[in-house]
């Protein structure tokens, strides 16, 4: 190795920080922390899960434009992504379970965290083996992404805060009951899905490549202004609707009993 892309390598170590810091700000979270300032940790280790999806989401741009894909950008991506979506997001889920009493069910949530780890490091190394340097020819994620699978939990972090209370009228102690309860459950299905071979669509790649219609530009102008009005809300929808989308599919598909149904390819990601 003699040369390294400078852009999407400082891109790709971006998503690393970005992962260390939701960690270092989701360990103030405590027993003795304020209401207040539980909710703004919250806020801002999610926040910061998402910023390295966009850095994750850049530094695979960047590399498709200056034509620098490597083996080397592979390898940290992935290393990266151990971090922001595997370590992060586990450890969020650590801090959102602090409210439960019962020492078995605070166990039961901290083999769930480690779970996820495992699962979130099997698919990125599964993904290394399977994929290219070049992230032209891939289409479609083999299992559900760990970006994705990090977004529903920070998702759940976003809305654990009193945001959408404060906003909707919404009660507050019913809001969190909801997440206390979705949150062990959800994340051992996100776990599962990342480690299946569940096909799901490239969404990055689909809005960024090509010509798109009027009606596709509305849709995107909506869907940004729905994230806007209720961002809390609109996460919690979009990321869980993405991952639990792909096995509901498959499930329909098998009531119908109709074996002459195609999935679709599954070709590894370009970004996992």
């Amino acid at each position: 190795m003699r040369k390294i892309a400078i852009l999407p390598t400082l891109l790709t170590l971006g998503n690393g920080v970005c992962g260390f810091a939701a960690i270092a700000y989701a360990s103030k979270i405590g027993p003795q922390s304020s209401e207040a300032d539980q909710n703004y940790y919250f806020v801002l280790s999610a926040g910061l899960i998402f910023v390295a999806m966009v850095f994750d989401a850049l530094d695979g741009y960047a590399a498709r434009l200056s034509k620098s894909a490597s083996d080397f950008g592979g390898q940290l991506d992935s290393l990266c992504d151990a971090i922001s979506f595997g370590a992060a997001p586990a450890f969020l889920l650590l801090r959102l379970g602090q409210e439960w009493q019962k020492p078995l069910i605070r166990q039961s949530v901290a083999t769930i965290a480690g779970l996820y780890v495992v699962c979130a490091v099997l698919r990125l190394a599964r993904f290394n083996l399977e994929n290219s340097p070049d992230p032209a020819s891939h289409k479609r994620f083999k299992g559900l992404p760990s970006p994705a699978a990090a977004g529903c939990l920070a998702a759940l972090a976003f809305l654990r805060s009193d945001l959408l209370s404060t906003r909707t009228g919404l009660d507050e102690p019913m809001v969190r009951a909801f997440v206390n309860f979705w949150a062990p459950m959800g994340t051992l299905v996100v776990a599962l899905l990342m480690v299946s071979r569940l096909p799901y669509p490239h969404l990055t790649k689909q809005l960024l490549r090509g010509r798109r219609s009027f009606r596709s530009v509305v849709q995107i102008v909506l869907v940004v202004f729905v994230i806007t009005l209720a961002p809390d809300l609109a996460l919690f929808l979009l990321f869980w609707g993405y991952a639990l989308h792909a096995p509901l599919r498959y499930a329909v598909r098998g009531l119908r009993r109709d074996p002459g149904v195609d999935l679709g390819p599954t070709h590894s990601p370009s970004m996992d």
